[in-house]
């Protein structure tokens, strides 16, 4: 079981709150196998590409792999006290392009941005994962220069109230925070560019991903819990 939670508050003040050894023994002991912590820190603050929909952005995500017959509410009751405030879903884990290894508890060479998305009112559920998966995935690996690219369906909240349907975990390397040619690696073709964004605008469109839309740059360190 795959579960994500985005926390709000001061980013400086989660980013050691959630990469302390105490907090890792204690989730471990919660059932935790594996934990990923996403922070907007100052590596990431050049970042130019963020998008808010929710009433303010994220300060991080946290993803937990947990045990068979673990709860989320002992994984709650440890994460919601260290934000301000907070949500979680169960997800369920997709990886179209998976990343290298992350070297353990070191942070990952590149800028993660994660995507919030919601089905649209025109789609349903079966149509709007169709188009998503099934058609946009092969496109967002072709037009953008990824090298890691996770989709994480909700399939429940698990804590607080926001509206998630998906989300998106996408590894590029850290020029891209500021060069679009280095975001979609048309490699300083402004008409290769503008071919890809076309292509990318066309495929977001039909899932709905081209509004109503949040989009978290974050540094991401992940823990092997079986070894911390």
């Amino acid at each position: 079981m795959k579960l994500m939670y985005a926390l709000w508050g001061a980013g400086l003040a989660l980013d050691p709150a959630l990469r302390t050894p105490e907090l890792r023994a204690a989730l471990r002991a919660a059932g935790a196998a594996r934990l990923q912590v996403n922070l907007d820190d100052a590596d990431v603050a050049p970042a130019k590409l963020r998008l808010t929909t929710l009433d303010s952005p994220a300060a991080a995500v946290v993803s937990l792999w947990a045990k068979a017959g673990a709860e989320p509410d002992g994984f709650t009751g440890l994460l919601a006290p260290l934000a301000e405030r907070s949500a979680g879903w169960e997800v369920e884990e997709r990886t179209p392009l998976v990343p290298p290894p992350d070297p353990d508890g070191e942070r990952c060479p590149a800028l993660a941005q994660i995507g919030f998305l919601r089905i649209p009112a025109n789609l349903t559920p079966d149509e709007w994962l169709h188009n998503w998966q099934g058609l946009h995935t092969t496109v967002a690996i072709e037009t953008q220069a990824t090298f890691g690219y996770t989709q994480n369906r909700v399939l429940r909240a698990i804590h607080g109230t926001e509206r998630i349907d998906a989300l998106v975990e996408e590894l590029f390397p850290m020029e891209a925070m500021t060069d679009v040619h280095a975001f979609y690696g048309s490699g300083g073709d402004q008409a290769e560019l503008n071919r890809r964004l076309t292509l990318m605008i066309e495929s977001v469109t039909r899932f709905g991903a081209h509004e109503n839309l949040d989009i978290l740059p974050t540094s991401r360190y992940v823990y092997d819990l079986a070894r911390s």
